[in-house]
């Protein structure tokens, strides 16, 4: 029976399948490209942390060729910012080698990329010839610049934000819009009411005599930042007049930027769902497309065997342990038979994407090396001690008792005693604990707080013991080696966390959604980046900022006389500038902030212009309203999924098959600790109690899902129907050409 099957590079192989054997066996070494050829359908092109690589590569390459933009010479800049650019050129020229042309040149991601690399070569010339010739030049195609990162293939998770944000702004335009006639009317309404009554600010000047001013300042209002103060004249003539100030406030802040957040969250989900529903039927339709090479007919079904299953985890992760590998077989073939249906099959790729961590029981060096000893009745009393609630309670409240010590005054040489005595007690801890539990299972890469309490207790100790040498030379007067212990006694405050239940549940929930957040904050990293460079050309070097020992005339007006007796001058905000890419990133995030944003947006207007007031206000609304919202927006969603939500079908399906093996370790032994905590695992249990050890040992991780679009999915799967496996046969062009950004990256997997 032939079956076509096409790759995802496009290519065309025909398999010839025998489906009439007598044990419905297939022998996948007879047919060594079927395997490849069924990971090849379900697996991106290329490797996934090469593409990581290259992604934050160019991460990188945007940030050093903003920094080095200014400060460094044309000639100087130029080799760096070329060479950077023939790097773009090359991974583009790389790309187009592996994928058909005809798919190249209808991606446009690749045109777009092509584009700004013209363009700037365009720039860097025009930029040249007028450097050389002694004139002034915009290089303009810096703002361009992200839009690398925006559409290199490996940008599929920013690509979709920004899908995501195109698509809200359509039904948030409406409501800005009328958000927006709103401040209008209330602005010719205090025009009207208070132009005419000659009243002043604080400053001396003309209180409501000018529209614009009136619209800014009442836009200010919108967000708190100049309350009360803009209100105080009018009120401090008659209390009444604060009725159209509060009415303002009511209308304008609470109401109007509640719907806002309403309408982003809504849309934003809406439009999230879609792209999820795309990316699970791509997904689908490719396991589909593994099934079809791989299936034999089984009776009167196509099924899966067993082999070419295992060959095609194999493939997909090598570094997956058999027994991890067996555990999902067992998962999938629920009955046994030694083969699975197409259901089961598809269901494969979510299954690996749940994490699942492997535990190792391992015999202690001390109990091979000294086994009398370490068998011993007092060995057994120290171990089953730390293996004790209490002990962890303990150290605990000795935790607690250390934060109300390093609270006091630090010089006071009872309390430098003290803190011996606490470094005693940490270090005591982890040489009981190493003594309990087997060492390499204690720094097992997914002990997190194993490996924290160890590195922050010897790191406070080694730094204790430098400051008390340098102090006792009696010419050590630097406080940069006392400043490093006293955050390293700080950091062992964090321990408490994972003592508290309800704690460690809302730790757990913000580190699965970490990805997207991460995934966020790329997006505002970019808009950043735009907003800097422009920035930079309009505002460089119209305030400056001089040491307080500067002989500067200008030094205390921050370069400009203009200045002088503002606000900004006397709120002493000179350092906060677009002269450099990390003033102004600061900068930026100052007005993300939005608390005295318009002392900032003043100060930058009365050296240019009073247009340049439109730069601040279009970077709130993009940044504040509209990128700020969309991420509160998914962080809700995503919260209360991760929070309230039970555990998916596949997840409980592999837990109650790890309860079935009897190898699980149970949740009243693990308490549901932030990263697994050794000190929570009975790996290494007294006599009494060896024989119903077991060598292997499988729980779930906290952190369930190792990419975001398995997050994704999650939040969405009540809306995916199960019995969506993709396309027919006649919608498989439709999928081929479905742009690249619909991939998906190997998972991958952590054991002890």
């Amino acid at each position: 029976m032939p079956v076509d099957a096409k790759g995802v590079n496009g290519s065309e192989d025909v398999i010839t399948v025998e489906s009439s054997t007598v044990n419905g066996r297939n022998r996948a070494e007879q047919h060594p490209s079927k395997t490849k050829l069924a990971l090849q359908a379900v697996q991106s092109l290329g490797n996934a942390h090469h593409h990581i690589y290259l992604y934050y590569c160019g991460s990188c390459t945007c940030l050093v060729r903003g920094t080095c933009s200014f400060p460094v010479a044309y000639m100087g800049d130029l080799p760096c910012r070329v060479c950077l650019s023939l790097v773009f050129t090359g991974r583009l020229v790389h790309y187009a080698k592996v994928i058909p042309p005809w798919k190249f040149w209808k991606d446009a991601k690749n045109i777009c990329i092509m584009v700004i690399i013209l363009l700037t070569l365009i720039d860097m010339i025009i930029y040249g010839s007028l450097k050389m010739t002694g004139y002034y030049g915009v290089r303009w195609s810096r703002v361009l610049r992200p839009l690398f990162l925006v559409n290199i293939t490996e940008g599929r998770l920013i690509r979709r934000s920004f899908r995501s944000i195109r698509n809200t702004l359509t039904q948030v335009l409406y409501v800005f819009l009328l958000f927006l006639f709103s401040i209008l009317m209330f602005s010719l309404m205090g025009l009207k009411l208070f132009g005419k009554r000659n009243f002043e600010t604080s400053d001396g000047k003309p209180y409501f005599t000018n529209y614009l001013d009136i619209l800014f300042d009442m836009y200010v209002l919108v967000t708190t930042a100049n309350s009360p103060d803009v209100m105080m004249p009018a009120y401090d003539f008659s209390v009444w007049f604060s009725v159209f100030f509060i009415l303002f406030i009511v209308v304008n802040t609470y109401i109007f930027m509640s719907v806002f957040l309403a309408v982003v969250y809504n849309n934003y989900k809406k439009h999230l769902k879609d792209e999820v529903k795309k990316l699970v039927r791509v997904k689908r339709y490719k396991m589909v497309k593994a099934f079809e090479i791989l299936k034999v007919l089984m009776g009167n079904e196509y099924v899966i065997m067993q082999s070419d299953w295992n060959q095609l985890v194999r493939m997909v992760d090598p570094s997956i342990s058999s027994s991890h590998r067996e555990l999902l077989w067992s998962v999938s073939d629920d009955s046994q038979n030694g083969y699975i249906g197409k259901f089961a099959f598809i269901q494969l790729s979510d299954l690996l994407n749940i994490k699942v961590i492997t535990l190792k029981s391992r015999v202690h060096p001390l109990k091979m090396c000294l086994p009398r000893l370490y068998s011993s009745a007092a060995s057994r009393v120290i171990r089953h001690a730390v293996q004790h609630k209490a002990f962890v309670f303990f150290y605990d409240f000795i935790i607690l008792v250390n934060a109300i010590f390093i609270g006091l005054d630090e010089e006071n040489s009872l309390l430098s005693s003290v803190e011996w005595v606490f470094l005693g007690f940490y270090l005591l801890e982890i040489v009981l604990k190493l003594y309990t539990y087997e060492p390499r299972s204690f720094f097992a890469r997914h002990q997190f707080w194993n490996w924290f309490d160890t590195t922050v207790i010897i790191a406070a100790l080694l730094a204790t013991i430098i400051n008390m040498t340098l102090i006792s030379t009696e010419v050590y007067n630097s406080r940069e080696v006392l400043d490093i212990v006293f955050i390293l006694r700080v950091l062992r405050l964090i321990r408490i966390v994972d003592s508290i239940k309800r704690f460690r549940a809302i730790i757990n929930t913000l580190i699965n959604i970490g990805p997207t957040m991460i995934n966020f904050g790329q997006l505002i990293l970019v808009v950043y980046y735009i907003f800097a460079v422009i920035g930079m050309e309009v505002f460089k070097n119209k305030i400056k900022f001089y040491n307080s020992n500067s002989s500067e005339p200008l030094s205390e007006f921050c370069g400009n006389d203009i200045l002088k007796d503002s606000a900004f001058v006397k709120s002493k905000y000179c350092k906060n500038n677009f002269n450099n890419i990390v003033s102004s990133f600061i900068l930026l995030l100052e007005l993300t902030v939005v608390n005295q944003w318009h002392v900032l947006a003043t100060g930058f207007t009365m050296v240019t212009h009073v247009a340049a007031r439109t730069f601040f206000v279009v970077f709130h609304i993009i940044v504040v309203i509209i990128i700020i919202n969309i991420f509160i927006a998914f962080v809700l969603e995503a919260f209360f999924v991760e929070y309230t939500v039970e555990k998916c079908d596949l997840q409980t399906s592999i837990e109650k098959k790890i309860q079935e093996l009897d190898l699980g370790v149970q949740e009243d032994h693990i308490g549901g600790s932030l990263v697994d905590d050794m000190e929570t695992h009975d790996n290494e249990v007294d006599s009494s109690r060896s024989s119903k050890s077991k060598s292997l040992m499988f729980k779930i991780a906290s952190q369930r899902y190792r990419t975001v679009d398995a997050l994704l999915q999650r939040m969405f799967e009540a809306d995916l129907s199960p019995d969506d496996n993709g396309c027919s046969t006649d919608d498989e062009n439709e999928l081929d050409n479905l742009p690249p950004d619909f991939t998906f990256n190997n998972p991958g997997f952590n054991s002890a």
